[in-house]
């Protein structure tokens, strides 16, 4: 059985990694000094950026603020990049490579229940139901992160041997129905090119977390997210007659439940973990009609892509079989929502001592993988990067008593937005000094 490729064994034992220009004693208490200036402004842009969130797409006032600074910085900013997105370019006072670091500008339709003086007090109608909206996975904070890196590597522009690319990117959360948008849309308007980008970083706040720690996963290190839709049709009657009816409703049922069984007795578990979770039944208007048509919608979770077609065809099989069996059909749809967040073995392994100088030895952690998604993925498609979590939780808390990212509760401690900061700008300086 597979349980850690080579490359995941030389991170966790701390073998040798590729050739690394390491960054001076010097640079390196620099960039902690440089960062810890930050740290005012980036939690100031954060609370602002937290009370007036917006949802993907519409990131207008966000984009306009992050718009500001990097102008005020004399960078070369381009705004209206899909849709909403802010690049700008820093470009150092020697020749060399080009990397590029990424943060998402979205919030999500929850709504607050902190007791904070910058809490969101924002509404909007999603779906069709009225509900707050409310920067509730830390995308608030990955901007003002990122603010502060950009700020922190113009003080050190004339020894850089390269080019920084930042990337604001609006709808990470995903689009309105019908709307394009997030990494895949970015990645379509060439972000990656003019310059090209030879590696991508980009951090991800984590409430889980205790502040001050940095974790980080080689390969797959969040899942794909899939969304399925299936209708089963079938023939309406009178509740009474159940007998001249197709059953939509009943035959929908069996169907969840046969859906189960693709994770719990076709997935080979061993090999890595997957998700099928259905959350939304839609059917019928009144109690005593069989209605017509019964809608699912769901999402299906991988960390292997040929794992993640197997189920696919399981769900499409399972479903309409057991339709065909109930006399009824079932149409399947599955959309790919965001690959695999897969970061790269070799860059990991060359740019985990620029993690440890930037959190200490003892704060990198080696973490299980995520079942969440994150379309930073469809970069790591195009170029090699790296993904890592930078820890939220205050100190000495249970991450069992925190509240989870996407959920009204949602809380960071803003003391560990500095090290987000000297994340960034570590990773970028050792790269561009370290690739030949």
């Amino acid at each position: 059985m597979k349980f850690f490729s080579t490359a995941t064994l030389l991170l966790a034992t701390g073998a040798a990694a590729p050739a690394v220009a390491q960054t001076s004693a010097a640079l390196t208490d620099q960039i902690a000094r440089l960062s810890a200036q930050q740290e005012a402004k980036v939690i100031a842009w954060r609370r602002d950026i937290h009370q007036h969130p917006e949802l993907g797409n519409q990131e207008t006032r966000t984009a306009a603020l992050v718009a500001e600074h990097l102008r005020k910085l004399g960078l070369e900013v381009q705004t209206g990049v899909a849709r909403t997105g802010v690049v700008a370019l820093l470009k150092g006072g020697k020749p060399g490579p080009v990397v590029a670091l990424r943060a998402d500008m979205d919030a999500l339709p929850v709504t607050e229940n902190n007791n904070l003086p910058f809490a969101s007090k924002a509404t909007t109608t999603y779906n069709g139901q009225p509900v707050g909206v409310m920067h509730a996975c830390g995308h608030d904070t990955h901007v003002a992160m990122l603010l502060g890196a950009a700020e922190v590597l113009s003080q050190l522009k004339k020894d850089l041997p390269g080019t920084v690319k930042f990337i604001f990117q609006p709808a990470e959360e995903g689009s309105l129905p019908g709307e394009e948008g997030g990494a895949r849309l970015m990645v379509k308007q060439g972000v990656l090119q003019n310059p090209k980008v030879d590696a991508i970083f980009g951090v991800h706040i984590q409430a889980q977390t205790e502040v001050g720690k940095v974790s980080y996963r080689p390969e797959g290190e969040m899942a794909s997210s899939d969304v399925f839709n299936i209708k089963v049709k079938g023939k309406s009657a009178h509740g009474a007659y159940p007998w001249l009816a197709v059953d939509p409703v009943v035959t929908a049922a069996q169907i969840i439940m046969g859906l189960q069984t693709i994770v719990s007795r076709q997935a080979e578990l061993t090999e890595d973990a997957a998700v099928l979770t259905v959350g939304m039944v839609h059917g019928g208007v009144r109690n005593n009609i069989i209605p017509e048509q019964v809608e699912l919608t769901g999402t299906i979770r991988c960390l292997n892509k040929e794992m993640q077609q197997k189920i696919w065809a399981a769900v499409r099989r399972t479903a309409k079989g057991i339709a065909e069996s109930a006399g009824a059909t079932a149409e399947v749809s599955i959309e790919n929502y965001a690959p695999i967040t897969y970061n790269d073995p070799r860059l990991t392994e060359q740019m985990l001592p620029s993690l440890r100088r930037a959190a200490g030895p003892s704060n990198v952690v080696l973490q299980k993988a995520v079942t969440g998604a994150e379309d930073f993925a469809f970069y790591q498609e195009k170029v090699p990067g790296v993904f890592v979590f930078v820890g939220g939780m205050p100190k000495g808390k249970n991450p069992a008593d925190t509240a989870p990212h996407h959920t009204p509760g949602f809380f960071i401690d803003e003391s560990g937005l500095t090290l987000g900061v000297k994340t960034l700008t570590t990773l970028a300086v050792d790269y561009l000094n370290g690739k030949k």
